[in-house]
């Protein structure tokens, strides 16, 4: 490049046109900020900013004339003929100016950051950035592959409710980071299958204010990111040729009898007068009034499905009303009226069955709301209240009789009882409870009558979290169901394109009528659409999802049931899985004093330490009512004890190597201290600077369910279980023999029980991972599958893991195993079933014995016998 050219594009403030212009119009807002850019990059920003006639022959350094170059100031910094007729400020704007005009240019930008969902790589990033420049209004976008993250500015705010659907027509997820979203959710009536469920989607997806959207055909729900008014959202779907409501209780008492009042009678009316035409065939009636009996059972029980078909063709959908709309139609122009009654009437029969076993599937989450009472009895002052729930407040104190169940979360004040929490925690005996335990709402209390302080309002409770967690679960598309919806969107429109060759091409070569092939290319639509297969795989998970909602487990989408399916080893932290997390005293051994002295001695010296160990020693010395000394000088010694003076004399208690430290023999008990840790004890030493007193031996206690449970999975067919722990290696064998695990890793901190994850993977192995979805947070998220216990007392295990035993235990561990292979199991059943119908109908079309109502048969009832295969997991014990 010339030097005329480099001082052209880094000088170009004026153009040659531009000379005669004033010189307080030489800089442009444009080329200021080139320069500024010029400045962060290393040239000189005031060379960008001349005005000359001689501009294209200056260097980028002789903007400023001569010596004084260094010492003058921006503002001052013009060479030009004309810069004595002008004052210094106006040549170029000042560093100042320049300042203040990129700040308000910025000012002008509306900026959103944006997370970024689907790229692979780098360039993947540069793919978004240059899409998204081309969009009128966008001023930057700067896309970040390493962190996910896009900033985006625009002329307008309004041009940001565009974002997310440019992004995705690129092939990537956009969604603002901060943004505050009018998530909404609607029951939708009148869906007969997945494809329907895309057609509102692609219809709603149109709309301007609509910025998210989706429709779950197993739920018959629809979830909506908008920035208009609820009923406009309703009306649009009423146009795509559906019902919607805000999902509210009230709203679906309401209209569901209705709703199902009305698909009852045109199917029925639409029978009647197909029966009529049909036996009328058998008498001498006109075949004219025959006919037109055939034409009203169409018209009856046909106008839905019409008019379903013309908002999906609008949509630019291909679902099932096109198709049997199509059939229907294409029947009564070649003549065949009963063929296209039969048509309309077995759809209509079709689908009211099918509407009614998949509602079946969908009371999980019914039964679950309807856990929880309506009102509650609130203590004030000296009486008692009757309220709804809706209405009680954090911190009022309700009353709960024996064999009531528990309106809201809290904390027993007064009180005693037996509580059974099967409804969520899924535990099969009832759970004693006393003052200052935590209560459920949902559970039931089957004794004692309860005073309990309430912790959390109606919309925060343990049961309304499950419900919506699970709803949002069944609402996420699992590999399987995404791998089918792709191609079924694919298999559609290739088979309807079959259709009309088949309607056309024979005939035009004279290989039969054209009555005959148009019948034959009627049929093969019917058995065209995918309606069966579609829904193979949501039905069943829907339902495998609410059977383990409803028996105490929470799993949180598709993806996850089929993972758990397909484990084949389980990795148990120890501490609070396989055991119970809280160490007691397992043997006292005294040396130089009696046992309850030195019990004592013990008690006094852990009487302010937090540590388990402590509290293990302290709770023994209190159920043998052994009172603490008058001790002073309390200390902790950091990892190895604690010490206190009692009576003028220091004691000591603590691990070995404390004693050790104080040089104290420990020759007399070290037979013995060996002993105890091989069978997996946690030892304490007491004694003074002399001597040594007594060794007291803390082991934590195997959960009575523990072994039950691994038998119980080991019986399925579990390749292989491993207990991860950081004790020693002496506990980790005592605590593997009586649990019966395969293999066992001790001495392990947080970052070890990853690598034995990735270790375990590396040995060709899908591997679950067990804990209590705080302490063990990594090796959860490293594990193919992280699963959580002890849910319903802990928020963040909830929230975290892709699986959740509610209960404090792994009982229901080899249930949830069981039942995600089972699900597998009848996805494959239901996808490997409607293939083959399909296969089976498309092969008896060309000869001639298929007819239209067998096809319209044939798809109809596979889709009803999915659907009723799914159902066995709901009754999944």
């Amino acid at each position: 490049m010339s030097k005329a050219a480099k001082v052209e594009s880094s000088c170009s403030c004026c153009s040659d046109q531009d000379i005669t212009k004033t010189a307080d119009s030489c800089c442009s807002e444009e080329e200021t900020e080139k320069g500024e850019n010029e400045e962060e990059e290393g040239t000189d920003a005031s060379a960008s900013c001349c005005s000359s006639e001689t501009q294209q022959e200056v260097t980028d350094s002789s903007c400023c004339s001569g010596e004084a170059q260094q010492e003058v100031t921006a503002s001052s910094c013009c060479s030009s003929e004309t810069q004595h007729e002008a004052t210094a400020s106006s040549c170029c704007s000042t560093a100042e100016s320049n300042n203040d005009m990129q700040d308000n240019k910025e000012e002008k930008q509306h900026i959103v950051e944006y997370t970024i969902q689907g790229m692979d790589c780098p360039s993947c990033a540069a793919t978004i950035e240059k899409g998204l420049r081309k969009t009128t209004g966008i001023q930057s976008v700067q896309v970040s592959y390493g962190t996910g993250k896009m900033t985006v500015g625009a002329e307008e705010a309004s041009i940001h409710n565009q974002i997310p659907k440019q992004v995705q027509k690129l092939g990537f997820e956009a969604e603002p980071l901060h943004a505050t979203k009018n998530m909404e959710t609607y029951q939708i009536d009148g869906m007969d299958c997945g494809s329907c469920a895309m057609t509102i989607e692609k219809h709603l997806s149109k709309n301007p204010n609509v910025q998210d959207v989706s429709v779950n055909f197993s739920t018959g729900k629809m979830q909506v990111d908008h920035t208009t008014d609820p009923k406009e959202i309703v009306k649009e779907v009423q146009r795509a040729g559906f019902d919607a409501s805000l999902d509210t209780s009230e709203q679906q008492t309401d209209q569901e009898p209705k709703k199902k009042k009305v698909g009852t009678s045109t199917t029925t009316l639409s029978g009647i007068f197909l029966g009529l035409g049909f036996l009328g065939s058998f008498t001498s009636i006109s075949p004219a009034v025959i006919t037109a009996l055939y034409a009203v059972a169409i018209l009856i029980g046909g106008f839905k499905p019409v008019k379903s078909a013309f908002y999906a063709i609008k949509s630019g959908s291909l679902d099932m009303n096109v198709l049997m709309a199509s059939a229907a139609v294409g029947a009564a122009l070649i003549g065949e009226w009963f063929e296209g009654a039969m048509v309309v009437w077995l759809f209509a029969l079709g689908n009211t069955l099918q509407n009614r076993s998949i509602e079946r599937t969908r009371e999980s989450i019914k039964s679950l709301v309807n856990l929880t009472p309506s009102e509650a009895t609130v203590r004030s002052g000296e009486q008692l209240i009757r309220k709804a729930v809706e209405e009680v407040a954090i911190d009022d104190v309700i009353v709960v009789k024996p064999g009531e169940k528990i309106p809201l979360d809290g904390e027993i004040l007064a009180g005693s009882s037996s509580i059974n929490q099967a409804p969520i925690t899924g535990e099969s005996l009832p759970v004693d409870k006393q003052q200052e335990d935590t209560v459920y709402a949902g559970t039931i209390n089957e004794s004692g009558s309860l005073d309990i302080r309430v912790t959390k309002l109606v919309e925060d409770t343990t049961i309304a979290k499950i419900i919506h967690l699970v709803e949002e679960a069944q609402e996420k598309k699992a590999p399987s169901q995404a791998f089918v919806d792709r191609f079924a969107s694919i298999y559609t429109p290739i088979v309807f394109a079959l259709a009309l060759s088949v309607m056309v091409v024979p005939p035009l070569f004279g290989l039969g009528t054209w009555g005959e092939w148009l019948y034959k290319g009627l049929a093969l639509l019917v058995v065209a659409c995918p309606c069966a297969l579609v829904i193979s795989t949501p039905v069943s998970i829907v339902s495998a999802i609410g059977n383990a909602a409803k028996n105490g487990v929470l799993i949180k989408g598709g993806t996850f049931l089929e993972k758990a399916g397909v484990v084949q080893a389980i990795a148990f932290d120890k501490t609070g899985t396989l055991t119970e997390g809280k160490p007691k005293v397992a043997e006292v051994l005294s040396v130089k004093h009696d046992r309850d002295e030195l019990i004592a001695i013990a008690r006094t010296i852990e009487a302010y330490s937090t540590h388990p160990i402590a509290q293990a020693i302290t709770t023994y010395a209190e159920e043998r009512a052994i009172d603490m000394k008058e001790g002073e000088a309390f200390q902790a010694i950091a990892g190895k004890g604690a010490q206190a003076t009692i009576d003028g004399v220091e004691y000591f208690a603590g691990n070995p190597a404390l004693f050790n430290e104080l040089n104290v023999s420990l020759h007399e008990i070290e037979e013995r201290l060996d002993s105890l840790q091989k069978n997996g004890n946690t030892l304490v030493v007491v004694g003074t600077r002399t001597e040594v007193l007594g060794i007291i031996a803390v082991a934590d206690t195997i959960r009575p369910i523990t072994v039950q449970a691994i038998q119980a999975l080991k019986g399925i067919g579990m390749n292989e279980m491993v207990m991860l722990t950081g004790d020693n290696d002496g506990t980790a064998k005592k605590i593997a023999s009586e649990t019966g695990v395969d293999r066992h890793f001790a001495d392990l901190l947080p970052e070890d029980k990853v690598t034995v994850i990735k270790q375990l993977q590396d040995e060709g192995k899908r591997v679950a991972m067990i804990g209590d979805g705080i302490n063990d947070a990594p090796a959860l998220a490293t594990a193919d599958l992280g699963i959580a216990m002890g849910g319903a007392g802990t928020d963040t295990a909830m929230e975290t893991a892709d699986i959740v035993l509610m209960a404090d235990n792994l009982e229901k561990l080899p249930h949830t195993i069981r039942l995600s292979r089972k699900a597998l199991n009848i996805i494959k059943q239901n996808v490997w079933f409607s293939l083959l119908t399909k296969l089976a109908a498309l092969a008896l079309i060309f000869p001639g014995i298929l007819t239209l109502w067998m096809a319209v048969l044939s798809d109809t009832g596979a889709a009803i016998l999915v659907i009723l295969n799914s159902m066995r997991l709901l009754r999944q014990k």
